[in-house]
């Protein structure tokens, strides 16, 4: 048998019983960590749920304060900041490391390969996945926010205007607004609040959380109006419209964007076939002839 064939069994080998043996430790003694969280996982995290929260006590101690402040703030921005903790996406990505180079790595030996060289590249894309599909979820629920808010801007005018106050205003938005991130925003604001947190903590907490421009502008205009008690209805009108505006200028922009977009899949896709079957009936007639 080949040495280096030897050289990667042993090391798979090492790798599942320091796994394993990380696993059994963290079974035997809990942790604040693997108290279970206040929100459910998502669907996708549930099967595995049992063993990331057993293995992320074990994985915590070498996790860097900046590297969880980073990865909340990005499990914020995606909404699963109350369903998941960094020590938890950390663990997370250890597993899917472990499980992808220990399925690459035996199926190349299966198959005669060397298995190291399929192992680990496998191993460190799986490690990146949780964070890559975290990014995608909050760019979605980013752009899902941005669509939504203008609408949500109106609603909580038209309340104030019908004689509401702010909080008022705002159980409206998240009772009547349309499904989707922005309304649970208004709606973990509003338990926020109601579990005894200020309003304005609530707010910034709110922008913090998200992260975004339109967001924050929208909190610092509410709280200068209600600390100089100035009147709620034309600035909400004005956020609304400003809002408003710069959706149409996004769309503007993404539809200028169209057609640098599409000229990478017509040279690479289109045209060939295009040149082929116009091409086609010269070449044919050309070889009949005797040209070529």
């Amino acid at each position: 048998m080949n040495a280096w064939l030897l050289l990667s069994f042993a090391a798979m080998f090492v790798a599942v019983m320091a796994l394993v043996a990380c696993l059994a430790h963290a079974w035997a003694h809990r942790s604040p960590l693997d108290q279970a969280p206040p929100v459910p996982p998502p669907w996708a995290w549930r099967p595995v749920w049992p063993i990331v929260r057993r293995l992320a006590p074990v994985v915590g101690p070498w996790t860097s304060a900046l590297q969880r402040q980073r990865l909340r703030e990005l499990l914020g921005r995606a909404g699963l900041d109350r369903a998941i903790g960094a020590e938890q996406l950390v663990a997370a990505q250890c597993l899917a490391a472990a499980a992808a180079g220990a399925i690459t790595g035996w199926v190349a030996a299966a198959s005669g390969a060397v298995p190291w060289l399929v192992a680990v590249p496998s191993a460190a894309l799986a490690a990146v996945l949780p964070r890559i599909a975290l990014r995608d979820r909050a760019a979605r629920r980013r752009h899902a926010i941005l669509r939504q808010l203008p609408h949500d801007l109106d609603l909580i005018t038209v309340s104030i205007e019908a004689g509401l106050n702010i909080g008022a205003a705002l159980g409206q938005a998240a009772r009547r607004g349309p499904p989707g991130p922005l309304r649970d925003e208004w709606q973990r604001l509003l338990r926020d609040v109601h579990a005894g947190q200020p309003r304005h903590e609530a707010l910034r907490a709110m922008a913090a959380r998200l992260a975004l421009p339109a967001v924050a502008s929208l909190v610092a205009a509410l709280l200068a109006a209600e600390r100089q008690g100035a009147s709620l209805t034309p600035i909400l009108r004005a956020q609304a419209e400003q809002r408003r505006t710069e959706r149409f200028v996004r769309a503007e922009r993404l539809a200028m964007q169209a057609p640098v977009k599409m000229l990478f899949p017509l040279v690479l896709c289109i045209f060939p076939g295009t040149f082929a079957i116009l091409l086609f009936p010269v070449v044919h007639q050309l070889l009949q002839e005797g040209v070529l």
